[in-house]
């Protein structure tokens, strides 16, 4: 039986020592996924309403060239994973990039994703935002308590 693998990714350290996690202790024949799901901005981009607060609508720009950033940041960094994993003896064809942009929510849509036929998820314990983890609960937690049927390894 083929294991899949689902890797929760984002840019951070965390994320990328669960690649490093995969390499080590999952055999090179398992397809893995690494699969980030992508914040909706470009409508907050693309709005233009009077509603917006004058200071909004003067940054506004700024803050889309920022996003437009983090979304090359994360594009670097995924394939930089799958090249560290190719390079460890992963097939190329077993190592996959997948990207989709929020839906419900990014633990939501990381489980959504793992319902597709994946064996385990692979997780750093904690992404980029610290802060907000700790107020309204890190992605991991949320994945860990959301999913059924579905391991779930939490790299720290």
């Amino acid at each position: 039986m083929d294991k899949k693998i689902l890797v929760a990714f984002d840019d951070s350290e965390n994320a990328m020592r669960a690649v490093e996690f995969i390499e080590k202790f999952f055999t090179s024949d398992s397809k893995v996924t690494l699969f980030n799901v992508i914040e909706d901005t470009v409508a907050l981009c693309e709005m233009n309403s009077p509603e917006l607060t004058p200071y909004f609508k003067s940054q506004q720009s700024s803050f889309c060239i920022l996003e437009d950033k983090k979304k090359n940041l994360v594009g670097s960094a995924l394939k930089k994973a799958r090249e560290k994993l190719i390079d460890a003896g992963f097939k190329a064809k077993n190592v996959n990039i997948k990207t989709k942009s929020k839906k419900k929510g990014v633990a939501r849509d990381i489980v959504k994703e793992a319902q597709s036929g994946y064996n385990a998820i692979v997780m750093g314990r904690r992404g980029l935002s610290g802060i907000k983890d700790f107020i309204l609960g890190s992605i991991s937690q949320k994945v860990f308590n959301l999913v059924k049927d579905i391991s779930v390894l939490i790299v720290n």
